[in-house]
Formats: C-alpha cells, sequence, structure tokens
C-alpha cells in the first residue's frame, strides 16, 4: 500500500444508481435499491456520506431505475430532511432551520443513464461529467469503512489505469472451531478469512474506458473490468476492515440494526 495522501480538491465520485435490485423485491418493487433505507437515511446518503467525510463532495449519480425517486430527493432534499412548515391556505411551504453538527455542501449530479443500461455503459456515459482524469465510482447498494485516502494513494503508487477495492465477504453461516469433540470457539457470521470478492469502491483513470463501444449492455465487471485485468491494468487495494451489500431483506436488517444499535462501522463522519 502507498503512502497516504489528503485527497486533491475537487475529485469526484460516480455512483451506479439504476439497477433494478430484483433480489430485494419486497423494496424495490417501490422504489430503486439506493433508496432503501438505513435508519432514517437511504443507503445511498450512508454511500456519499463516507466520501464526504474524505472531502469529497461532487458527485455523479447514474440513475436508471425508478430514477424520479432519487431525483425528487435531492431536488426536495431539505424538506425530506428537515422540519416542514406548510401553509396551506397561502400555498407556502418552508423548511424550518436546524442545528446540525456538519452541514451538508455536496454537489450532486443526477443523469439518466437509461432504464435497462447495464453498468458499464452507465459509467461511460458519467463521464461527460467527469471534470478530472482520476475519479472515484462505487456501486450504490454498499457500504463500508474503506480508507479512500489510502486507496487513492495505492492506485496512484501502482499506477495502473484502474483499482478495484476486494474485500471478505460475511459468511453466510456461523463459523465453530472444533477439538476433542466439544465447540472451542463459536462466530457469528463472521467476514471470512479467505476469499476476496469485487467490493466496488474504485478509482479509474478516463483512459480505463478508451476505445469502449457505447452498447447499452456494456458490463463494467465483464466488458471492463476483465479486460483490463488481462491487460495488467488492474489494481487491487485489500480492504480488510467492514464491508456489506445490501442484496436482500436479512442483509437489510443487519445493517438497520447495526445502525439502531449504535454500531455502524461504516458510520465515519
Amino acid at each position: 500500500m502507498g503512502e497516504e495522501i489528503a485527497l486533491p480538491p475537487g475529485m469526484q465520485a460516480v455512483i451506479l444508481c439504476g439497477g433494478q435490485g430484483t433480489r430485494l423485491r419486497e423494496e424495490t418493487e417501490f422504489k430503486p435499491k439506493p433508496m432503501v433505507s438505513i435508519g432514517p437515511h437511504p443507503i445511498l446518503w450512508h454511500i456519499m456520506r463516507h466520501y464526504a467525510s474524505f472531502a469529497v463532495k461532487d458527485f455523479i449519480l447514474c440513475l436508471g431505475y425508478k430514477g424520479e425517486i432519487i431525483r425528487d430527493y435531492f431536488l426536495n432534499y431539505r424538506a425530506h430532511t428537515q422540519d416542514v412548515y406548510l401553509d396551506l391556505g397561502q400555498g407556502t411551504v418552508e423548511a424550518l432551520p436546524r442545528e446540525i453538527s456538519e452541514p451538508i455542501d455536496w454537489r450532486v449530479m443526477l443523469t439518466n443513464t437509461g432504464l435497462d443500461t447495464m453498468t458499464g455503459r452507465r459509467v461511460l456515459t458519467a463521464l461527460e461529467h467527469v471534470e478530472g482524469e482520476t475519479f472515484f465510482a462505487t456501486y450504490g447498494d454498499g457500504v463500508a469503512n474503506v480508507d479512500l485516502s489510502a486507496l487513492l494513494a495505492h492506485h496512484r503508487c501502482m499506477g495502473k489505469l484502474a483499482t478495484v477495492t476486494a474485500v471478505h465477504p460475511a459468511a453466510r453461516f456461523g463459523e465453530m472451531s472444533l477439538r476433542d469433540g466439544l465447540v472451542t470457539s463459536f462466530t457469528e457470521k463472521p467476514q471470512v478469512a479467505e476469499g476476496w470478492i469485487n467490493g466496488g469502491f474504485f478509482v479509474f483513470e478516463k483512459r480505463a474506458f478508451a476505445d469502449l463501444p457505447a452498447r447499452d449492455d456494456l458490463i463494467l465487471e465483464t466488458d471492463v473490468l476483465e479486460r483490463l485485468a488481462a491487460n495488467g491494468q488492474l489494481a487491487v487495494h485489500r480492504h480488510e476492515g467492514f464491508w456489506q451489500c445490501m442484496d436482500t431483506f436479512r442483509e437489510m436488517q443487519l445493517l438497520n440494526t447495526l445502525w439502531s444499535q449504535g454500531r455502524a462501522p461504516w458510520k465515519t463522519w
């Protein structure tokens, strides 16, 4: 891992928000998965809050399925997050000021990247709004306590076109250590010690997407990352800390339990 550095001003984060989230149909029948709540806020807010804690406050949201709900949330952000006074007779709406420890000063680009577009094309479309040569990217359905400064430092140290954060997924079942007919230790659903998966939280150079066809079926994982890996241009940043996606109702419950108990490891702000 390279030496940690302060993130340069103006770094942007592209967040994929367009998928249909079919494995969480209990929620996504009515809203896009990034808008499924952890506590009082959608998971998308938690992801953006993590980036903002590293001074990354310029976001490009790739909208698709039910994107109008995400658009409405940010267009009416104060109304969604603050106390609101309505005068129905006068037809006026006033968001009441509230003391908050850290004001939200994000800049958010809402870009429609298509209803059935695949992940690679969504990022490709977002590139027209990326101002620098290097940018962050991630999925809109997973939280982690990834050190973004260390991630960017490692990306620059490796000098490749892209860096992917590798994580240990949580085990589906509890893990037991056995000896002499006894259970010597029991851990409920730990992070697995072996095996790495794509955890999102990428760093890309724009050149990573050069010469790619602008097809709606362009997939980030197979058409972009596999090509970069085959060409020796995909570095890996190993993250040993917390990471959890929200693919299922059980995972949504887990994240909400951690938040309600004040034990949310991804809360870096």
